[in-house]
C-alpha cells in the first residue's frame, strides 16, 4: 500500500547544440548525460549544466552534412572508458572521450537498426538491415550471424505423447469443425514502424526479439541464449505491439496488444506462453506504446505512450506511466503529460542502471529532465481516538482509502474510493490534529482538489487551480512536488527553479471566493539554495523541516512575517547533517528534544546526524512510540517520552535479541503501514502485498495502562481477554486506585462470567515485576502489599463490593471469591449454597442451587466438595453434594445412617477422623467423657498431637498429667531431653523431669528438680557425685566447677546454695518485648534512611562525573594521614608517656571517631555511620539468642505459653527482617562507591580511621546454626 512519490526533479533546457537531439545515454561513473543527435554527441553535466563534451560525426563521415543521418544506439563502455555509437548507415564507431579519437571498429552495408549491449557488456548483438543478427564480443569480433526469421520453434519446443489432442476433445455449441479450424493471423498494427526490438534479461544469458514475420505479418518474439540459439517462438498474438521488455529479474517478458476494444500490456513466459496482464486506461486505438521498460529492481514498469491522430486539429500528448504491482494488481502511480510538438516532445526515455527510481527524459527542444522517485506510505496523521487510521493509494485517476480503524481490507480492495478526471500523482493527509482525515489530492494536471471528512456525497470538492506558467507546465509535468498540508487552509509545495540552480517553497493557501467552490491562491514564494529532496511537518509543534540534497537539515520558519530557513541543531547546538540523502523523514520527540528521524533507501536509519541501525527496512512514529521493522524479520517498538538519545541507539546497535516487549518476531519482508491510533492495531504488508494485523506487545501494554489510568476498565479488560494479557494486570498496574474503585470496575465489566474470568486468573505473583516490567526509565513506585496476601485482598474487596451491587446478580462471582482464596473457604460457600435453597424464585436475577452447585464444581473437584460438605455436620448439604458426585448411593447412605444414630460429639469426631482433621476430632472426642479418653490417648499419640490435646484439659487434671507424661516420652524417645524435662517438670513428674535433665546435662533444672522431690541428705550427696562426675567428663560447662570444689561432705551446702541463687523472678521481669520492637524499629529506620542517602549519592555522582575535585570523605582521609606521626618517633619524643596521657588520647580518638561518623542528615559520611548502626543492632540481637533461649524455657516451665510464643515469634521476626536486609545493606556496589580510592602521602602509618571504616564493609554474621527457638512453643 505504497506510493511513488516525487523525491526532486533535475531540467536544463538552454543546450546551445546542432541539430535535434534523437537517443540518450548515460555515463553512470562520472554522472553525465550523453546525448546523440544527427551532428554527433554532446556530453552534459545536468547538475552544473555545463557541456563537457562535444564530438562532431559529421566532419569524419560517419553521418551525413544534411542532417539526414541517425544515431541508433549509444554504450558507455567502462572498462574501455569510451564511448560505442551505432549509426543507421551501418557503422561501429568507438569514441575516446578524453582524446575526441575516433575508431570506426566495424561496418554493416544493409545499415544498422538496433545496436544492444548485453548487461555485463561482454556481448553486443547488431540487427542488420538484411533482416539478419550479428552477435559480436566486446572487442568486437564477431561471433555468429544468424537469420532474424526462424521457422523452428527452437530448443524448448513442447513434447507431446499424442494424448489430449485437439481433435478429441469436446468444443461446445462450434462442433467438431472447430477442431480444423484455420487461426487466422493479423498483420502488424497500422502505426508500427516494423523495426526489430531487442531485450536483454538481467544476467545476460538470454535476449528476446520482437520482429514482424514476413510471412504472416504479425509480430513474433523469439527468445535465444547467450550462446545465440533459439530457445522458443511466442504463440501466435493478435495485435501484438512493438514494445519488448524483459524484467531484470528474468521472470516476464513485457509487450503490448491492441485488443478489439481495449488495449493491454501483455506478460509473456521464457517459453513463449502469454502469462498476465493489465489494461491501460485508454481507448481502442486513442494511443500507441512506444515503448517499456523495466527499472533496474524490476519494481516499476515505464510505459511510454503517444495519442493517435484521430482529428487534425487536435492536441495530441504523450504520456509516461509509471506502473507497479501488488497483490496481482496492477496499479498507475505515476503520470506524467507531454505535448506531442515543440520542445517539450520526448525523444528519449530510459531508466537509470544504478539508482533504481531516477528515470531520465530527453525532450526534442534539447530539453532534458531527471525524476527521482521513492516509495512512502500516505497514511493520516493523528494520534487521536477521531483518526480512523486512513491509508491512500493512487491507482491511476483513483484513490483507494482504507479505513483501517473499521476494517482491514486487503488491497487491490479498499473501504472507499474516489474518482478524479486526471490521473493522480500525489495524495496528503492534513496534519491538523482534529483534521488528519481531510485528505488533498494533486494530478497529473498539477490540480489540488481536497475532500474533508463528513462532506456529503453530493457535495463538490474544494479545487485549487493550477500554476499559471503553462509553458514551463508543459515542459516538466511535475512541476510541484513534496505537498505538505500545514495547516487547516496552508499548504506547501516545492518546483524547481529552471532560471538558477534553486528551490522555491511555494505557499498555497484557499481563500474564499464569491462563488461555492473556494480558489486557490499561490501568494508567498521563498527561495532556497540547494536541492530540496524533503519536506516533513510535526503536527504537535508546527516544525517543518527541510532536507537538502547534500543531507543539510533547515528549519523552515514559515509563521514568521519573515520567512526565513535556518540550520536544524541537534541538543548539543550543532548542525545537522545527514552523511546520506534520506527518502523518509519524520519528526520526534526524543527525550524532550525534537529529533528528525531519516531512512535512506540503503536501509540505514539516523536520528538527527548519528545512525544508529542499517537494517531498518520501514518506520513510522506514532504518538509517543517509534516502530521499526528491520532486516531479521523483527518489528522494534519503543516508547520515546521514556527513553534517551543514547539509550535509544544502544538499543537499535545491538545484535542481541531480547525477548522484551519491545521486540516481535514477523514475517520476512514485512513492512509497516499504519497503527490504529488509541488503539493496538499495527498493520504491516507482506512483500507480495498482502496485510497482516498484529498487536505489538509494547503497544498493547502501553495502551492497557492508559486505559486503567483513566479508570476505562471495560476496555482494558476486553483488550486483554482479546489478546491474551494476563488479568493480573488490572490489578498490580496499581493496586491502590484499583482497590480503591472495585465497585467501578464490577459495574463497566458487569458480566459475571468475565468477573469469574478475573478471579479464576488472579495470583499471588507481580505480574509488573516478572511477565509485564514496566518501562526502564519509568519512575512510578507504587504501593504493594507487604504481607503478599493480594488473592484474599482482591476477592475480599470484590465480593463486598459485588455485594452492595447485586448480591442475587453477582451470586456465582461471590462464590468464585470464596473458592479463589490462599485457603478456600468452601465451608462458607456451601452453606451460602444451602442458603440459596430457601430463596424465594421470584426474586430477579435469582440464582437457583441447583446453578449455584454446578458452578462450584468447575471450581472444585467433587470429591473435595463432598469432604468439606461432610464437614459442615450438615447432613442435608451432603446429600445435596452427594447427588451431583459420581457416587452409588449405596456407598454413603448407609455411612451417613450410621452417622445420624451416633452422639453429636462422638458423631462429629468420626466425621472429623473420617476427613482426616484429627485436631478437630481429638476436640470432639474429649467432650464425650472420661471414658472415651483411652481412645482420645491412643489418637494423640498415633498422631503425635500432644500440643494440641493439652490445651483441652486443665492443667490440674489427671487427664493432662496423662498427656504431658505421655508427652514427655516421646521426647525422651526423641532424644529431646531438655523439652522432655520441662513438659514432666510442668505436669508434677519431677523425678521424670530430673532423670530427664541430668540425661541433657542441664544441671540447674536438675537442682531445681531437686528441690521439689525434698531429697535426703544421701540423696543430694548422691546427685552432688553425679554432677562432679559430669564435670571430671567434660559433659557439663567448666561454669559449674567453683559451686562444685567443694569436699564430698559438703554437697548439701554447696547444693542449697546454689538453689538459693537461682533468682527466676528477675529474669522474667525483664521487658524484653519492648526491647525488640525498639530493635526492629531502629533497624527498619537506619535501613530506609541508607537507601535514600545512597540514591542522593548516586545521582550526586552523576551530575559530577567528569570533575576530578576528590570527594568529602578522601579530603578528610588525606588530611588526618598526613598529621600522623610514626609509632618509633612517638616513642622516642615522649618515652615517659604514663596512663592518663594514653587514656586521654584514647578518649579524642573515639571522640573524632564519632564525629566523623555522625548520624545527622546530610554529614558527609552519613552512610558510613548508618552502617555502623546497622552492623551494631546485627551484632546485639544476635547476642541474645541463648538468654531468649533460656527465659522461653522459664516461661514454659511457669505455664507462661502465650508470652512465651510472642516473644519467640517477636525475635525470630526480628532475626529474619535482618537476614533479608543483609544482602540490601552489605551490597559490593555501594561497597566500591562508599570506598572511594584513595592515594595516600608518604607516611609509615595509615590512618586508623580508614582501617574502622573498612570494617564497616564486612556484613555481620548471624549465625543460624544456633539453636534459640524451643519446639514446645512452636
Amino acid at each position: 500500500m505504497r506510493n511513488l512519490k516525487l523525491l526532486q526533479t533535475l531540467e536544463f533546457g538552454d543546450i546551445q547544440a546542432p541539430g535535434k537531439p534523437q537517443c540518450l545515454s548515460l555515463r553512470t561513473e562520472q554522472g553525465t548525460v550523453l546525448i546523440g543527435s544527427e551532428h554527433g554527441l554532446i556530453e552534459v553535466d545536468p547538475v552544473t549544466r555545463e557541456v563537457k563534451n562535444e564530438i562532431s560525426l559529421v566532419a569524419e563521415g560517419f553521418l551525413p552534412e544534411d542532417g539526414s543521418g541517425s544515431i541508433v544506439g549509444i554504450q558507455d563502455l567502462l572498462d574501455q572508458e569510451s564511448v560505442c555509437v551505432a549509426t543507421a548507415p551501418g557503422d561501429v564507431i568507438l569514441c575516446n572521450l578524453s582524446t575526441h579519437q575516433l575508431e570506426c571498429v566495424g561496418s554493416v552495408a544493409s545499415g544498422i537498426s538496433v545496436m544492444s549491449w548485453s548487461p555485463d557488456q561482454e556481448l553486443v548483438l547488431l540487427a542488420t538491415g538484411q533482416q539478419t543478427l550479428i552477435m559480436m564480443t566486446k572487442d568486437f569480433e564477431p561471433i555468429m550471424e544468424q537469420q532474424i526469421h526462424q521457422d523452428d520453434f527452437g530448443e524448448s519446443k513442447f513434447i507431446t505423447v499424442g494424448w489430449g489432442r485437439k481433435e478429441t476433445q469436446f468444443h461446445g455449441s462450434e462442433g467438431r469443425q472447430a477442431a480444423f479450424q484455420v487461426q487466422m493471423h493479423e498483420s502488424a498494427l497500422p502505426w508500427d514502424d516494423h523495426r526489430p526490438r531487442v531485450t536483454w534479461r538481467g544476467d545476460g544469458q538470454f535476449f528476446a526479439v520482437s520482429v514482424v514475420c514476413p510471412d504472416t505479418g504479425a509480430r513474433k518474439v523469439r527468445v535465444w541464449n547467450r550462446e545465440f540459439a533459439l530457445q522458443s517462438t511466442s504463440e501466435p498474438v493478435a495485435g501484438l505491439g512493438p514494445a519488448l521488455a524483459w524484467k531484470p529479474s528474468g521472470s516476464l517478458i513485457a509487450s503490448t496488444q491492441d485488443k478489439p476494444n481495449q488495449h493491454d500490456v501483455v506478460f509473456f513466459e521464457k517459453n513463449g506462453l502469454l502469462h498476465g496482464h493489465f489494461t491501460l486506461p485508454f481507448l481502442k486505438d486513442q494511443v500507441k506504446v512506444n515503448d517499456l521498460l523495466w527499472n533496474a529492481d524490476s519494481a516499476v514498469l515505464a510505459v511510454w505512450l503517444e495519442d493517435l491522430q484521430r482529428e487534425e486539429n487536435a492536441n495530441l500528448k504523450a504520456y509516461v506511466q509509471l506502473w507497479t504491482v501488488g497483490n496481482y494488481h496492477w496499479y498507475l502511480k505515476q503520470s506524467l503529460p507531454f505535448s506531442t510538438s515543440g520542445k517539450s516532445k520526448i525523444v528519449s526515455l530510459m531508466w537509470d542502471p544504478v539508482t533504481p527510481y531516477r528515470l531520465h527524459v530527453l525532450c526534442q527542444g534539447w530539453h532534458y529532465l531527471c525524476y527521482d522517485w521513492h516509495w512512502t506510505t500516505d497514511r493520516s496523521l493523528g494520534d487521536n481516538s477521531s483518526d480512523m487510521a486512513n491509508v491512500a493509494v493512487i491507482d491511476g485517476s483513483k484513490v483507494l482509502v482504507t479505513v483501517f480503524r473499521l476494517s482491514v481490507v486487503p488491497p487491490p480492495m479498499c473501504s472507499y474510493r474516489l474518482l478524479l478526471p486526471h490521473s493522480v500523482n500525489q495524495v496528503v493527509f492534513s496534519v491538523h490534529p482534529e483534521k488528519s482525515n481531510d485528505l488533498a489530492i494533486l494530478d497529473a494536471s498539477n490540480q489540488i482538489s481536497v475532500y474533508k471528512c463528513g462532506m456529503l456525497k453530493n457535495q463538490d470538492v474544494i479545487k485549487i487551480i493550477q500554476f499559471e506558467n503553462s509553458e514551463e507546465q508543459e515542459v516538466n509535468p511535475l512541476k510541484l512536488s513534496l505537498l505538505t498540508w500545514i495547516q487547516e487552509d496552508v499548504f506547501l509545495a516545492v518546483s524547481y527553479s529552471q532560471s538558477s540552480p534553486q528551490f522555491v517553497i511555494h505557499h498555497l493557501t484557499v481563500a474564499p471566493s464569491e462563488t461555492d467552490d473556494e480558489q486557490g491562491q499561490l501568494n508567498i514564494r521563498y527561495s532556497v539554495e540547494g536541492v530540496i529532496i524533503n519536506l516533513c511537518c510535526n503536527s504537535k509543534t508546527k516544525s517543518v523541516a527541510l532536507q537538502l540534497a547534500d543531507g543539510q537539515i533547515l528549519k523552515y520558519l514559515w509563521e514568521s512575517p519573515s520567512l526565513a530557513v535556518e540550520p536544524w541543531k541537534n541538543p548539543g547546538g550543532f548542525p545537522v547533517r545527514l552523511p546520506y540523502p534520506c527518502t523518509q523523514t519524520e519528526l520526534a520527540m526524543i527525550g524532550g528534544e525534537e529529533c528528525v528521524l531519516g531512512l535512506t533507501d540503503r536501509c540505514r536509519f539516523f536520528i538527527n546526524d548519528t545512525e544508529v541501525a542499517s537494517n531498518v527496512t520501514s518506520f513510522a512514529v506514532y504518538d509517543e512510540f517509534l516502530l521499526l521493522t528491520t532486516h531479521s524479520h523483527t518489528c522494534r517498538c519503543f516508547c520515546l517520552r521514556d527513553t534517551s538519545f543514547k539509550t535509544l541507539q544502544a538499543a537499535l546497535s545491538s545484535n542481541h535479541l531480547s525477548n522484551g516487549e519491545s521486540l516481535r518476531k514477523v514475517e520476512r519482508g514485512s513492512r509497516i503501514v499504519t497503527v490504529v491510533p488509541q488503539d493496538t492495531k499495527l498493520i504491516l504488508q507482506m512483500p507480495r502485498g498482502n496485510l497482516e494485523v498484529v498487536h505489538h506487545r509494547a503497544l498493547v501494554l502501553a495502551q492497557i495502562r492508559k486505559w486503567l489510568d483513566k479508570l476505562m476498565f471495560k476496555e482494558a479488560f476486553e483488550c486483554m481477554r482479546k489478546l491474551r494479557i494476563n488479568l493480573n494486570l488490572i490489578h498490580d498496574h496499581n493496586p491502590k486506585v484499583f482497590l480503591e474503585n472495585v465497585e467501578t470496575f464490577i459495574r463497566q465489566v458487569e458480566s459475571v462470567n468475565h468477573i469469574n474470568l478475573f478471579f479464576t486468573e488472579l495470583k499471588e505473583e507481580d505480574v509488573t515485576k516478572t511477565m509485564y516490567p514496566p518501562p526502564v526509565t519509568s519512575t512510578v513506585q507504587l504501593s504493594r502489599d507487604p504481607d503478599g496476601k493480594k488473592v484474599d485482598l482482591v476477592c475480599d474487596a470484590m465480593r463486598s463490593a459485588m455485594e452492595n451491587i447485586n448480591p442475587h446478580k453477582y451470586c456465582l462471582s461471590i462464590l468464585t471469591s470464596h473458592v479463589k482464596k490462599t485457603t478456600p473457604e468452601l465451608e462458607i460457600v456451601l452453606q451460602k449454597v444451602h442458603e440459596l435453597q430457601g430463596l424465594a424464585p421470584s426474586v430477579p436475577d435469582a440464582v437457583t442451587a441447583e446453578e449455584a452447585l454446578k458452578h462450584l464444581l468447575l471450581l472444585v473437584d467433587v470429591n473435595e466438595l463432598y469432604d468439606h460438605s461432610l464437614g459442615t455436620y450438615d447432613f442435608d448439604l451432603v446429600l445435596m453434594v452427594a447427588e451431583k458426585s459420581q457416587k452409588d448411593p449405596k456407598e454413603y447412605l448407609p455411612f451417613l445412617n450410621t452417622l445420624k444414630k451416633m452422639e453429636t460429639n462422638y458423631q462429629r469426631f468420626t466425621i472429623d477422623k473420617y476427613l482426616k482433621r484429627y485436631e478437630k476430632a481429638i476436640g470432639h472426642l474429649s467432650k464425650c467423657g472420661p471414658e472415651y479418653f483411652p481412645e482420645c490417648l491412643n489418637l494423640i499419640k498415633d498422631k503425635n498431637l500432644y500440643n494440641e490435646a493439652l490445651k483441652l484439659y486443665p492443667s490440674d487434671s489427671q487427664q493432662y498429667k496423662d498427656v504431658s507424661i505421655a508427652y514427655g516420652e516421646h521426647l525422651m524417645e526423641e532424644h529431646l531431653c531438655e523439652p522432655a524435662g520441662l513438659v514432666f517438670a510442668r505436669c508434677g513428674a519431677y523425678e521424670k523431669a530430673l532423670s530427664a535433665f541430668l540425661a541433657c546435662g542441664s544441671w540447674q533444672q536438675a537442682l531445681c528438680m531437686a528441690a521439689q522431690l525434698h531429697l535426703t541428705k544421701d540423696q543430694l550427696a548422691g546427685l552432688g557425685r553425679t554432677l562432679f562426675v559430669m564435670v571430671a567428663s567434660n559433659t557439663l560447662t567448666p561454669l559449674l566447677l567453683p559451686s562444685l570444689m567443694f569436699p564430698p561432705q559438703d554437697y548439701e551446702e554447696a547444693v542449697l546454695l546454689l538453689l538459693e541463687g537461682a533468682a527466676w523472678e528477675e529474669a522474667l521481669r525483664k521487658n524484653y518485648m519492648a526491647f525488640l520492637d525498639s530493635q526492629t524499629a531502629t533497624f527498619s529506620r537506619h535501613k530506609k534512611r541508607l537507601l535514600v542517602v545512597r540514591e542522593l549519592k548516586e545521582q550526586a555522582q552523576q551530575v559530577n562525573l567528569d570533575e576530578d575535585e576528590p570527594h568529602g570523605q578522601d579530603s578528610d582521609l588525606f588530611s588526618e594521614t598526613s598529621s600522623v606521626v610514626s609509632g618509633s618517633d612517638m616513642s622516642g619524643k615522649y618515652s615517659h608517656s604514663n596512663s592518663r596521657i594514653s587514656a586521654r588520647s584514647s578518649k579524642n580518638r573515639r571522640k573524632a571517631e564519632r564525629k566523623k561518623h555522625s548520624l545527622k542528615e546530610g554529614s558527609p559520611l552519613e552512610d558510613l555511620a548508618l552502617m555502623e548502626a546497622l552492623k551494631e543492632v546485627a551484632q546485639g540481637t544476635e547476642k541474645l539468642k541463648d538468654e531468649v533461649y533460656h527465659i522461653l524455657k522459664v516461661l514454659f516451665l511457669f505455664e507462661f505459653d502465650e508470652q512465651g510464643r510472642e516473644l519467640q515469634k517477636a525475635f525470630e521476626d526480628t532475626l529474619q527482617l535482618m537476614e533479608r536486609s543483609l544482602p540490601e545493606i552489605w551490597t559490593l556496589t555501594h561497597e566500591q562507591n562508599s570506598a572511594t580510592p584513595v592515594s595516600f602521602p608518604q607516611t609509615q602509618n595509615v590512618s586508623l580511621s580508614f582501617l574502622l571504616d573498612a570494617e564497616l564493609f564486612i556484613p555481620p554474621k548471624i549465625n543460624k546454626r544456633t539453636q534459640w527457638k524451643l519446639s514446645l512453643l512452636e
